[in-house]
């Protein structure tokens, strides 16, 4: 019984204590009923923002500011900071709050989301944030992704597809002396935008990837893990779809065209 009461309540308590946490939920209160797809405004955090799907939004939102997936730590004022898959702008933001001097390369390949990034970028007077309008991929030559219209572009998915302008992430990392922080959400396309980049990550402190093993598609996180562990990374990695009975539930029913979503952090020693 002593060890019961614990277990129930530590993991409450520390949600209701953070005042993060407790924004989310006034924020998942005021817009978690808005209807999906539609474009809005919400402040947060001293921030006016503009957002193409409020759902989206309040999952960034949850994963970004209340549980801090993105903290970093650099002993410079200014670091360098690669943010691919920014979407409209939520983690500029945070990143900005952490570190106000930060040089943020924002990477959005979905041209309507790009204008909404700028738009957020501006309007809250965040600066030093290059927005680059262009998929991060394995070449320069463009890429077909799958447009969904909030946070979803990929190049892994069938259905209103749409070729966007690519940049080779090899090539930007190789021309830095230091990236303190590269965070990626590209939706599917780290299977082999890691690969393709190798050993230039060795220019890189502190890594975050959203990992994504889509149904129709072979899962790669072996060979992702490989790129990590030969650039001398070390990893944690948080499972971001859990499902009960995994050996008889085999699709996530809230994503079926994905059967695993995880959370990587990289970190030197």
């Amino acid at each position: 019984m002593h060890l019961i009461f614990p277990l129930m309540f530590n993991g409450l308590y520390k949600f209701i204590s953070n005042p993060k946490q407790r924004t989310f939920i006034k924020l998942a209160l005021l817009y978690g009923g808005k209807k999906r797809y539609e474009k809005g405004k919400i402040k947060f955090d001293g921030f006016n923002f503009i957002v193409a799907d409020y759902m989206s939004f309040l999952y960034q939102y949850k994963e970004i500011f209340a549980d801090e997936y993105y903290r970093f730590q650099s002993n410079n004022d200014s670091p360098v900071i690669y943010d691919c898959g920014s979407n409209v702008g939520t983690s500029c933001a945070y990143f900005k709050k952490i570190y106000p001097g930060s040089i943020i390369k924002a990477f959005e390949a979905d041209p309507r989301i790009t204008e909404i990034l700028k738009s957020n970028i501006k309007n809250n007077g965040l600066t030093n944030i290059e927005v680059i309008n262009k998929a991060v991929w394995i070449n320069n030559d463009g890429v077909e992704l799958s447009i969904e219209g909030a946070d979803g572009a990929s190049v892994c998915m069938e259905g209103n597809l749409q070729k966007v302008n690519s940049v080779r992430l090899k090539d930007l990392l190789d021309s830095e002396s230091r990236v303190d922080m590269l965070k990626m959400d590209i939706e599917g396309a780290e299977n082999d935008v890691i690969p393709d980049c190798g050993n230039s990550l060795k220019a890189v402190n502190s890594i975050f990837i959203e990992y994504h093993a889509f149904v129709n598609s072979k899962q790669k996180l072996s060979e992702l893990l490989n790129v990590l562990e030969q650039n001398n990374f070390r990893y944690f990695i948080r499972n971001d779809s859990d499902r009960n009975m995994p050996l008889i539930n085999k699709t996530n029913v809230d994503n079926p065209s994905m059967d695993l979503q995880l959370n990587i952090f990289g970190y030197r020693k």
